[in-house]
């Protein structure tokens, strides 16, 4: 049993999808989310700049004593993972090998990726799709301009579904089975999505498998906490007052603190 908070981070507000799937499922842990609002975007960045950020970040984490990390981004999955796994004194999990295994688990022929330009110039999701599933076909897409409508509490609105219609006109002439939401900020454009992508395509969130993996290293580890309540500590080295409304939005306001920190 281990009362030490899991820590979470993501380049803005798209990690609280994972930490909102992590929260229902083991509501009992304490979580510490850091969004890196700013030096948002991440995808455009280099990597060498990806992994400085984020190591800065593992490395504030582990000074709030968590027990664990989750990479709750993409783009910074595929740039640093290995980094954090290696340099911190922490298990470190990412969501792109889970997002790929989901992929898998569904016998899908034909899968289409969509993400930040750097997590889809990387080819991480149909390296690990291939390597489970050499006969699946898999097309991937950048849709940057999504990750904005998250960003500036635009879901739910006409100027998103435009927006999802444009980025997403690549499956138009690619039709595919089953869509990987390679980006933490696109399980909240979910309902704009399948409005593009047709009621048969099934749509991928890597939070779930994640948190699966999460909750089996913690229970292997003994490492889950057996107090009742977790609370939900938020920082931002951006403007508070963004991440506080998403996480009313999308936590239902289920959170402890929110601060600024700069990093």
């Amino acid at each position: 049993m281990d009362e030490r908070p899991i820590g979470l981070m993501d380049s803005g507000l798209g990690g609280l999808s994972v930490m909102r799937v992590l929260h229902k499922q083991l509501p009992n842990e304490s979580l510490v989310f850091v969004g890196d609002q700013g030096h948002f975007p991440y995808g455009t960045r280099s990597q060498a700049e990806l992994q400085r950020l984020v190591l800065n970040i593992g490395r504030f984490l582990v000074e709030q004593d968590i027990k664990m990390m989750i990479v709750a981004c993409n783009t910074a999955t595929g740039a640093a993972l290995p980094l954090l796994q290696r340099e911190l004194p922490v298990p470190v999990i990412g969501v792109i090998e889970p997002g790929a295994i989901a992929a898998v688990h569904h016998q899908l022929e034909t899968v289409g990726v969509i993400g930040t330009a750097s997590t889809i110039e990387k080819g991480a999701y149909p390296a690990t799709i291939h390597r489970l599933a050499p006969q699946m076909t898999v097309y991937s897409h950048a849709a940057q301009a999504m990750v904005p409508v998250v960003e500036h509490g635009l879901t739910g609105t006409p100027q998103a579904q435009e927006t999802v219609n444009t980025a997403l006109s690549f499956f138009d002439s690619h039709p595919v089975d089953g869509l990987i939401l390679g980006c933490t900020h696109f399980p909240f454009l979910a309902p704009e999505i399948q409005q593009k992508m047709g009621p048969d395509v099934l749509l991928i969130d890597p939070a779930n498998e994640t948190i699966k993996q999460a909750q089996a290293m913690l229970t292997e580890q003994d490492l889950l906490t057996d107090r009742n309540g977790g609370t939900i500590t938020l920082f931002t080295t951006g403007d508070r007052t963004d991440l506080v409304a998403g996480a009313k939005q999308w936590l239902a306001g289920q959170f402890t603190s929110c601060d600024h920190v700069d990093l």
